[in-house]
């Protein structure tokens, strides 16, 4: 089996990891201008946020860069780390500081067609982060116009799109070498811990795990939905 990365993933990768960054920070930006809070404190939220968000990234780059996440069969695989930590540290900073791009998972199928990971775990993550990657702008929109009927709906979103993550994370567990290994032996899913896929798994992959978690900790909170769907409104008249 050929374990090299094909030199367009990387611009792929790279491309559509920086765009997603900029259109969360651009929503970031927006929605802290409707915050009911002084100039100054949404300013140093912004560049706090902003900041957590890039330095993030550039250590999720430099890591993979440097092998971190190229598990050996014969040790137990680190990927878990970078996946893990940040989740951990991401539900900290919501309870501690009060304060949608997933398509991107074609990825998996392109590589599974080419014969480059298993189907056991492409085609479940690829077509799963599709769904819900296509879904999150017609659930917007429809939230947008009625948030209290609408509510549901994003509600069960957001938990199919946990639950894909935690699905795909689960079988890209499963079928990579190392002591934990189930199935898929004769292709493993070795790419996913190279750079640049590996992105997928230490930034993208707890970034939406947190955005998801945002979004259901938003639907909570009836003043804050009002505000925000009327935000939202303005913005696609």
């Amino acid at each position: 089996m050929n374990y090299s990365v094909p030199g367009y993933l990387t611009w792929y990768v790279l491309t559509g990891s920086i765009a997603a960054i900029a259109t969360l920070l651009f929503g970031l930006h927006r929605a802290l201008k409707r915050a009911p809070w002084p100039q100054k404190e949404r300013a140093k939220a912004f560049w706090s946020l902003s900041a957590i968000i890039v330095g993030w990234f550039i250590l999720a780059v430099m890591t993979s860069l440097a092998g971190w996440y190229g598990g050996a069969a014969h040790r137990v695989p680190t990927i878990q780390y970078g996946l893990l930590l940040p989740i951990l540290a991401g539900v900290l900073l919501f309870w501690k500081w009060p304060l949608l791009y997933r398509t991107l998972g074609v990825i998996f199928l392109i590589l599974y067609a080419v014969g480059r990971l298993p189907g056991l775990f492409a085609l479940p993550a690829g077509l799963g982060d599709v769904s819900v990657g296509l879904l999150a702008p017609f659930v917007a929109t429809v939230y947008a116009r009625s948030s209290h009927g609408a509510a549901r709906r994003v509600r069960l979103w957001n938990q199919f799109g946990i639950a894909d993550l935690v699905i795909a994370v689960t079988l890209g567990f499963v079928t990579s070498p190392s002591p934990l290994q189930l199935a898929s032996f004769g292709r493993p899913s070795v790419l996913i811990g190279i750079f640049p896929l590996s992105l997928i798994p230490v930034y993208m992959v707890p970034l939406s795990i947190l955005l998801h978690f945002a979004s259901l900790q938003h639907l909570r909170h009836p003043e804050i939905r009002n505000s925000t769907v009327r935000g939202f409104a303005q913005i696609t008249k």
